[in-house]
């Protein structure tokens, strides 16, 4: 195993589990958005919302690729606003393991800065971390799209034929399909983690990445990252292990500990010697 030099996490449903119930709301608070700030049909933002979130990782990132002009700032304050964070509670458990260790610890997230900040402060683990990389960081301004022009055929919904002005296009990993670029950079693509690399100055081939999506961790695993899946047992292609929870970090990883152990013993190890004298 490499001596690994950097944990990178995902923040929602990683750091703290599903059982929340925050994907669920924030779910439903995107699909108000939606409605009463996009105008779209609730019946068809039924339909929609599944596909733009699995195509684009966030429906945020989906809207804006076919075509919608809204303010981010304005859409992450109606969908994170009216979470009640008071559900998340200080983890101790969790702060004394990522505390153990003496390696570079980052977060990673789609999500906005001030939610990030929520999570992390009612967790106690604000101040766990060497960087957060969340939205604002990989966007940090609104350039805004250019107007609704046409209606996109395969997901019901209107659309611009140019995105930020540009005629892009993108292709899905593994698929032979061609849609509307996103202006959004965000995970799974491997864009965001190539610029979080950079950002952060982390070497992929020594670096441990947390996510509870198995679309993230795929991307991951083909930039080198080793993978853990969080929240579930059952390990897939494309993931080195699964945890039911971050807890069972040192479970999963103990030579992070035992390196650290090594370490500690030849420190202590050399201390003697270097104190220990003796007179000819």
């Amino acid at each position: 195993m490499p001596n690994y030099e950097c944990l990178l996490f995902d923040l929602d449903d990683t750091l703290y589990s599903l059982s929340t119930g925050f994907f669920t709301i924030c779910t439903k608070n995107i699909e108000e958005y939606m409605v009463q700030k996009l105008g779209i049909d609730e019946k068809k933002v039924q339909e929609i919302s599944p596909v733009l979130y699995k195509t684009y990782g966030t429906t945020m990132a989906g809207l804006k690729a076919v075509g919608y002009n809204f303010d981010y700032d304005d859409f992450h304050g109606f969908v994170h606003g009216r979470l009640p964070y008071n559900l998340l509670k200080p983890d101790p458990v969790l702060r004394g393991l990522l505390l153990s260790l003496p390696i570079r610890k980052v977060v990673f997230t789609n999500s906005d800065k001030a939610h990030t900040a929520r999570v992390l402060s009612r967790l106690g683990l604000e101040d766990c971390f060497e960087r957060i990389i969340c939205f604002e960081t990989l966007n940090p301004t609104n350039k805004g799209n250019v107007p609704v022009e046409e209606d996109d055929t395969e997901l019901g919904v209107p659309r611009s034929s140019t995105i930020s002005g540009t005629n892009e296009y993108m292709s899905e990993p593994n698929d032979s399909s061609v849609l509307p670029r996103t202006p959004v950079i965000c995970k799974p693509f491997e864009e965001s983690f190539e610029e979080v690399f950079k950002i952060a100055n982390i070497n992929p081939q020594r670096t441990v990445f947390f996510d509870d999506s198995i679309r993230n961790l795929q991307t991951a695993k083909r930039l080198d990252l080793h993978t853990v899946m969080v929240g579930s047992s059952h390990r897939i292609e494309g993931v080195d292990h699964a945890l039911e929870s971050i807890h069972n970090i040192r479970e999963a990883l103990p030579e992070l500990w035992e390196a650290e152990e090594k370490s500690e013993n030849i420190a202590y190890s050399g201390k003697v010697a270097i104190a220990t004298y003796v007179k000819a």
